[in-house]
């Protein structure tokens, strides 16, 4: 379990890079790429503002079907409500899966769908800006639709929640601005061939709609209410730990949000670290989850090496989980509640941000 000063792991061999890969000098990609070569090596690494590299399945052949992850979520807040909506197919395990977590009284609803071997089935888009989801599980169905616009639509329709109760309803996520960014990642694992990771968060929508859940109806306004996109590709190695948090809200009357992440995958040639305003992206290098490590309901706090992010969190309720399939096991943790801190921006500016919705998780996969 990571302590209350995890240290972040110190990269000595220098990032995996192309010989003649498309990379600037602090690892920024700036043209088009594909992930993989024909024999299923990964060309590049770094990160980009926009998702550039192109992702192709059937040259996937170097790694195992059984662990290969595509997982698509989307995070949306209101005052009073979070919704986490998710489709993962994990080679071994498929999970179609929403957690409705209510600030109020502290309580939490999930609804999972698992499934054995999907290895495909679920038919998630190669692309993080085209194609559309749509599921269907029994009298169940859930569907996140990608309009031209950039406008994000979730239709969810699940007739026994928890058993007991149904959620139905639609929210529309659009982004704030015409020319918006996404902190896109690419990377591999050190002495782990035919592996990589490429990541894509975009924690800046703004969400509208409505959501009713048994007799109640949680509203979504569009000045009280923001969503994020999480999507992630990767062949995975034998073992592996990820921590991840992320956000979003309004601060000093401006759309904030962030991400922040690491493992044991190397990020050397980029993080998963950035900060976002109206849409904009101010890429960060390393930043440090302090857990307590006696009880994750007590604040934690986050600081970057660049001393250009601090913050606390504030846990509000946990959640965990753990799924076994043959050699294959997932274990995941997560907490939700609110962020408070302060970001030096990338002209300087410093913007202090309170109580923003967010979660931060730890995931540890076995094969």
């Amino acid at each position: 379990m990571m302590g209350s000063n995890y240290p972040v792991t110190e990269n000595t061999d220098g990032p995996v890079l192309a010989e003649d890969g498309p990379v600037t000098a602090d690892s920024e990609l700036l043209y088009r790429a594909p992930v993989l070569d024909e024999a299923g090596r990964l060309l590049c690494a770094g990160w980009a503002r926009n998702p550039l590299f192109e992702y192709n399945p059937p040259v996937l052949g170097g790694a195992p079907r059984t662990r290969i992850t595509q997982a698509d979520r989307y995070i949306i807040f209101s005052a009073t409500h979070m919704i986490v909506f998710e489709v993962m197919d994990g080679g071994y395990l498929g999970r179609i899966g929403v957690s409705i977590i209510s600030f109020k009284d502290r309580k939490r609803s999930t609804q999972i769908f698992d499934s054995l071997f999907p290895l495909g089935r679920y038919e998630l888009p190669e692309s993080s800006v085209t194609g559309s989801v749509r599921i269907r599980e029994k009298k169940s169905s859930l569907e996140f639709i990608i309009m031209k616009s950039g406008a994000r639509i979730i239709k969810v329709d699940i007739p026994r929640f928890g058993h007991h109760r149904y959620l139905r309803g639609e929210v529309v996520l659009s982004p704030p601005a015409r020319q918006t960014q996404s902190l896109v990642t690419l990377s591999s694992w050190r002495r782990e061939k035919k592996t990589f990771r490429y990541f894509c968060c975009s924690p800046w929508f703004i969400t509208e709609g409505v959501m009713q859940f048994g007799t109640a109806e949680i509203y979504f306004t569009r000045d009280n209410a923001w969503g994020i996109f999480d999507w992630l590709r990767e062949a995975r190695p034998r073992r592996d730990i990820h921590y991840w948090a992320c956000a979003c809200g309004t601060a000093s009357g401006k759309l904030v949000g962030f991400s922040a992440g690491y493992g044991s995958v190397d990020s050397a040639a980029g993080t998963e670290n950035a900060f976002f305003v109206d849409g904009v992206i101010h890429k960060l290098d390393q930043v440090v989850f302090h857990i307590p490590p006696a009880d994750w309901l007590e604040q934690w706090r986050f600081s970057s090496n660049d001393r250009r992010l601090e913050m606390s969190f504030t846990p509000s309720q946990e959640r965990a989980e753990h799924k076994r399939i043959l050699l294959h096991s997932i274990r995941r943790r997560q907490v939700f509640g609110f962020f408070s801190g302060r970001v030096i921006l990338d002209d300087g500016t410093e913007l202090a941000f309170w109580n923003i919705s967010g979660f931060a998780e730890r995931r540890k996969t076995k094969n």
